[in-house]
């Protein structure tokens, strides 16, 4: 569970009731319909935008801010070494039986491909073209999330000019206005706060994912070509910290017993 998405959104929460109860409104900052016509119809533009498949994914997709764990470089660079050497001890072949057992399923076939003697260029390919279509999927959720990000705040003003129109149209009676104009508002803000406290933030986030999971993809097809040309394994470490940034660097004496 990414703790820091719960802790944001909690904080934000938090920090909006406060100021409005500290400022003493209260009540007159919920208003149903105006939290309908914000809500229903960023999700109504978001249907139009997008084939419904994707829009009913959407929620899938949120999960992945709060519950998604981003793969470890390290560990993938400390499991591409042991099967760097055990390839060189016994030969690429012994790789298959260690293999089966892997959790990650995306390293487990570049191995399973490599021990099947698959042609590097293939190989590569092969990898590089799930990777990519990973990348795809991650992208129509960060697409989502942001057009919802535009759109919340765009009916939030449609829902404000619908009630300016409303309270215009009953100027005899001035002691309403005042009221109507703070109703009339409450949808722009509803709008603000979608927008700018979850589905930005969220579609950040995933963007954020993304990036996590595609570079222990690109770990894993960098690691798996060198074994598969046999390189030596220190040489193979070496290459993949290469990708990662110093501060993410550890060394297998660092991270306890090298990998055996």
């Amino acid at each position: 569970m990414d703790i820091t998405t719960i802790v944001g959104i909690a904080l934000g929460i938090f920090l909006v009731i406060s100021s409005i109860l500290a400022g003493g409104g209260g009540s007159i900052f919920v208003d149903v319909p105006s939290l309908l016509i914000t809500v229903g119809g960023a999700i109504a533009a978001t249907a139009i935008a997008f084939p419904l498949p994707e829009v009913l994914r959407v929620f899938k997709i949120v999960s992945k801010t709060f519950f998604a764990k981003p793969p470890d470089p390290n560990e993938i660079i400390k499991n591409v070494v042991k099967f760097a050497m055990l390839a060189r001890r016994e030969g690429i072949l012994a790789l298959e039986d260690s293999a089966s057992e892997l959790d990650d399923e995306f390293m487990k076939k570049g191995i399973q491909l490599a021990v099947d003697g698959t042609a590097p260029d293939v190989l590569k390919e092969i990898l590089e073209i799930e990777s990519a279509f990973i990348e795809e999927r991650h992208t129509a959720g960060q697409d989502i999330l942001g057009f919802l990000g535009d759109a919340a705040p765009a009916f939030g003003m449609i829902g404000t000019l619908i009630g300016l129109v409303l309270m215009l149209s009953s100027l005899e009676d001035p002691s309403q206005i005042g009221g109507g104009m703070a109703v009339a508002l409450i949808t722009t803000f509803y709008g603000a706060i979608l927008a700018n406290l979850f589905f930005i933030p969220m579609a950040a986030k995933l963007k954020t994912r993304t990036k996590e999971e595609l570079l222990g993809k690109t770990l894993v097809i960098e690691g798996v070509m060198s074994i598969q040309s046999g390189d030596n394994p220190r040489l193979v470490e070496e290459k993949l910290k290469a990708y990662l940034p110093p501060h993410l660097r550890m060394s297998s004496e660092e991270g306890g017993e090298p990998p055996a």
